[in-house]
Parts: structure tokens; C-alpha cells; sequence
């Protein structure tokens, strides 16, 4: 199951905002018949503000807390621009191989597992 993202942002709230919704739908499409797993879902799912990057968090049912993907909070970042979701390379660290998506530019797809590979729609 995919939600692609198609509109852009104005702010780095606005483009959180329309990610997290886009997480939630594709998770409600996932568990349909289960309205206590979609609420647990969208309830567990939390922001972390780092220096540089823009954590996002999900727990799980029994407490499993997992980093769902990371968002570069800054606009000088060497290699990716403000705004472009990245993969987990672990807890702490994003996964600095490549951008999936831009939450400011829309043109994206996720799932509720985290962000899909090089999809972008542009």
C-alpha cells in the first residue's frame, strides 16, 4: 500500500502535517477491519527536533518504538536540501544514501512503514 503526497509546503510544520496524514491513511488502508490498531497507530506516532534532523518516531503495541524516517531540518546541509525525508541508517542517524521525497516540494510516496525509495512524482 502507497499515499502519495503530491502537494508541496510552505513550512516544515505544514509538510509534518500532511506526512503524518499520509502515514495514517496508509495504515488505516492496512489494518481496515481494526479501529483500535489504526488509533494505536496514529497516537504512537511522535516528533523528535534534532540540530540538523527532524526525527520521526512510531510505537507499536507492547511499547516497540521504532524511527520511522528522518527529515533534514537545515538548509545547509552538504548534500540534501531542507526538507528531504530519509531512510533510518539506525536510532540515532539517518541513512545518508539518498533523498525520498522532499515534505516542502510534495511529489512523494510513503507507506506507513517509512519512505519508499525514490518515488517522487515530478
Amino acid at each position: 500500500m502507497t499515499v502519495y503526497v503530491k502537494e508541496g509546503s510552505e513550512s516544515v510544520l505544514s509538510g509534518l502535517s500532511k506526512m503524518k496524514t499520509a502515514m495514517i491513511e496508509d495504515y488505516n488502508r492496512f489494518m481496515p477491519e481494526n479501529p483500535a490498531m489504526c488509533e494505536e497507530y496514529t497516537n504512537g506516532i511522535s516528533v523528535e527536533y534534532g540540530r540538523k534532523y527532524i526525527k520521526i518516531i512510531t510505537s507499536r503495541h507492547g511499547g516497540n518504538v521504532s524511527v520511522w524516517g528522518f527529515i533534514v531540518g537545515v538548509a545547509n546541509d552538504k548534500r540534501f536540501k531542507k526538507g528531504d525525508l530519509l531512510n533510518p541508517a539506525g536510532y540515532n542517524a539517518p541513512a545518508r544514501n539518498a533523498a525520498r521525497g522532499n515534505i516542502l516540494d510534495g511529489g512523494y510516496a510513503i507507506n506507513w512503514t517509512g519512505p519508499l525509495y525514490r518515488n517522487n512524482l515530478r
